[in-house]
């Protein structure tokens, strides 16, 4: 029964999650918002709420924080592989398209988070400010300082270059009606992916798996099931701005979720015993992602750069 719930559960968040997709783009046609603002800030949070969850699960009722740290971490390569593999299946559009630069922004702010990341590892950096970590602090800051580089993007060009595509869509719909039915989406895709999470929790336990593992491989893939499906809709939809919008921000959001986590704990949820392996690989994919994104190098160089996130999530899982 375990399995054929995670079967139906995880199909009715791709079911949600291609339904939203088209809402999230219409949205992005019919409003004056930034598409990065709405692919970074309002659909990551809507696709990272199930690692919300299940990290503050883990740390409070669990009281396992690795097992939250596995979570964010492989959620966050497994949500770059994605983008990469699409990108490669779709590699001639998507280097001829408009990305917003913001995006380059919040990868560099992401590395940054990896670093202080990497200092507790090490016990460097573990000060603490009324039981709160000063890395969720400075989380905190980084992503309040990311949404407002993405709510002023500029994305005229990345509409103008998706115009003929979408000359031929038209909707009866008025813009609340598209935002009721997006909040609708949203909301589903949300209670499955809890649920999705939860199943692969008791999957984990019956495989016999470790907590890292479980956290890092299962649960990070199983809580990455929206952003696998609106990245790979949108880009059917050649909406590649907020397709990489909703990566990026979405792993940036992330980071929220520890400094939450860190809330409810009695710990210091940086130092764990999580590898850091694990850590130095998901940020080499962040590096090659923000490599990509600049607008310099040849096509074989970006090309190398998309191969290379897939490796190192390859290498990830081995390891």
């Amino acid at each position: 029964m375990v399995y054929l719930g995670y079967i139906l559960a995880a199909a009715a968040v791709v079911f949600l999650s291609i339904k939203a997709s088209h809402y999230v783009d219409l949205l992005d046609k019919r409003t004056m918002l930034s598409g990065a603002f709405i692919g970074g800030v309002m659909l990551s949070a809507v696709t990272s709420f199930p690692e919300l969850f299940t990290s503050i699960s883990a740390v409070v009722i669990l009281e396992k924080p690795v097992f939250g740290m596995g979570n964010v971490l492989g959620s966050d390569l497994f949500n770059l592989t994605v983008l990469a593999v699409v990108i490669l299946l779709n590699f001639r559009l998507f280097v001829r398209s408009y990305i917003s630069k913001s995006y380059r922004n919040i990868v560099v702010f992401i590395l940054l988070i990896y670093i202080l990341i990497g200092l507790n590892f090490f016990d460097i950096v573990n000060a603490q400010i009324l039981n709160l970590s000063c890395t969720s602090v400075l989380i905190l800051l980084l992503y309040l300082l990311g949404a407002k580089y993405m709510a002023v993007a500029e994305d005229f060009r990345a509409d103008e270059a998706a115009l003929h595509y979408h000359a031929g869509i038209k909707t009866k719909l008025s813009v609340k009606q598209i935002a009721f039915r997006f909040a609708f989406s949203a909301a589903g895709i949300v209670f499955f992916s809890v649920v999705v999470s939860y199943l692969t929790e008791m999957l984990a336990f019956r495989l016999n798996l470790t907590q890292g593992l479980a956290g890092a491989l299962l649960l990070g893939v199983a809580t990455s099931l929206p952003e696998l499906s609106f990245t790979v809709t949108l880009f059917r939809m050649k909406n590649y701005n907020i397709a990489v919008g909703n990566i990026v921000g979405s792993n940036l959001f992330n980071f929220i979720i520890l400094a939450v986590s860190d809330i409810f704990s009695t710990d210091n949820i940086y130092v764990t015993d999580q590898k850091i392996l694990h850590l130095l690989f998901t940020g080499a994919a962040a590096a090659l992602l923000f490599w990509l994104l600049l607008r310099c190098g040849s096509r074989r160089v970006k090309m190398a750069c998309t191969a290379g996130i897939v490796i190192c999530y390859g290498i990830f899982v081995i390891l």
